[in-house]
């Protein structure tokens, strides 16, 4: 169990200032803020959002030159730079006002053996950065970067798998261990992020696997709940209950998830039960519920709550104001991503409580199925980006005014 400071009158701290965004924006220049204002008024336009999508990937795809457009607006605002050296900048610059910083190799769509070798061997440089940083408390990948999705919903599904796709789970096995023992030695808790639920299952196997083997000590493998399954709660618990049985620290990372469309889609195309939420409501509450199961169970748990979700953020800074446990606390963070939410970012770390930025990065030309899939769900995320909007235009007026 990690030693920890005492609140003195637990229940009584104050919680942080979610609208003040003196502290949000304090590390955007003027200039910054007007390209950011700018961008969301855009992504929040959904026709201009799509057209700027495919005439963006029809311009790099013809090796046009606009790559320095695209690097100087959407790739500035959410990702940290085309490699690890230009993101450990941004890193430091977030740590000047008490964020973290998760290093996100966020190359997407590529399934062969080769680059899923070399995104491994990314995801172990990201690791060997973290390691004696204090500025980057964890490292991260996508297991769909590391394992053929086909071969791991076969696998899921209980089917049998052809002599050919054994050795590829096999391939995909061993890069996934080998990036567990390497945060296992350099002491970098990895957070082993969620997929599509049909391959789902082999994973979290696998990630539990991890989690028996390296997290003995602490929490040095994370898995990753979706809680707009309808079931992830039920998981929660059962892996919990797992940990403290056995003798290990569970590590888990909280979301609300990423994928609901096309899950929907795939239930009703095949015929099977909807695996989401009845609504936003259920989601809520099992999520809220997710934070109150980790917090209660701290002994034997570590938690990463990523949401950029205001209410959820607070209740966790709530509950260990009630629990007695030091906002600092090195078993809780919270966490959103670079360009998004810094209300809740800059001002949980101003008010003293871990929190880290996912910071993606990779080539402007690779890192575009990520930018473009990130426009869209901020598009179809109405309420997100009015918010961004809002709190960027009250932080404008109010520079006027000073």
């Amino acid at each position: 169990m990690h030693q920890q400071e005492v609140l003195p009158r637990p229940g009584n701290t104050r919680l942080p200032d979610m609208g003040d965004t003196r502290t949000a924006f304090a590390h955007k220049s003027d200039r910054d803020l007007h390209q950011a204002y700018w961008l969301f008024r855009i992504i929040g336009t959904p026709w201009l959002t799509s057209v700027g999508s495919v005439l963006t990937k029809a311009a790099l795809a013809l090796h046009l030159p606009v790559k320095g457009v695209v690097k100087a607006t959407i790739f500035k605002q959410f990702c940290g730079g085309e490699n690890i050296q230009e993101s450990l900048v941004t890193a430091e610059r977030l740590a000047e006002k008490g964020v973290g910083t998760i290093l996100d190799y966020s190359v997407e769509g590529e399934d062969d053996q080769h680059a899923m070798d070399a995104t491994a061997e990314e995801i172990l440089r990201t690791i060997a950065a973290a390691k004696n940083n204090s500025h980057i408390p964890f490292s991260v990948f996508k297991p769909s970067g590391v394992i053929r999705t086909d071969v791991a919903a076969k696998v899921s599904a209980g089917q049998e798998l052809t002599s050919e796709e054994d050795a590829a789970w096999e391939r995909g096995r061993k890069r996934v261990e080998r990036i567990c023992e390497a945060a296992y030695k350099a002491d970098v808790p990895v957070l082993v992020d969620a997929e599509e639920s049909w391959y789902q299952n082999a994973l979290d196997a696998l990630v539990t696997e991890m989690m028996e083997r390296f997290n003995s000590k602490r929490a040095i493998v994370f898995n990753t709940v979706q809680l707009y399954r309808h079931d992830r709660l039920a998981f929660l618990r059962k892996e919990g209950e797992a940990a403290k049985a056995k003798g290990y620290y569970m590590g888990m990372k909280l979301v609300r998830g990423a994928y609901m469309e096309k899950e929907r889609e795939r239930a009703a195309e095949k015929g099977y039960p909807d695996p989401i939420g009845a609504n936003k409501a259920a989601v809520d509450a099992d999520f809220d519920e997710a934070i109150r199961y980790c917090i209660e169970n701290i002994d034997h748990v570590e938690v990463l709550v990523g949401t950029h979700n205001e209410t959820s953020t607070l209740l966790a800074a709530e509950l260990m104001s009630k629990a007695g446990l030091a906002k600092n606390d090195r078993r809780i963070y919270s966490g959103q991503l670079l360009g998004m939410s810094d209300n809740i970012s800059f001002n949980m770390a101003d008010a003293g409580y871990n929190v880290v930025k996912y910071v993606p990065y990779g080539p402007v030309r690779k890192v575009l199925p990520y930018l473009i899939r990130r426009a869209e769900e901020n598009t179809s995320t109405k309420g997100q980006t009015g918010r961004e909007l809002s709190l960027i235009h009250a932080e404008r007026k109010r520079r006027a005014k000073a």
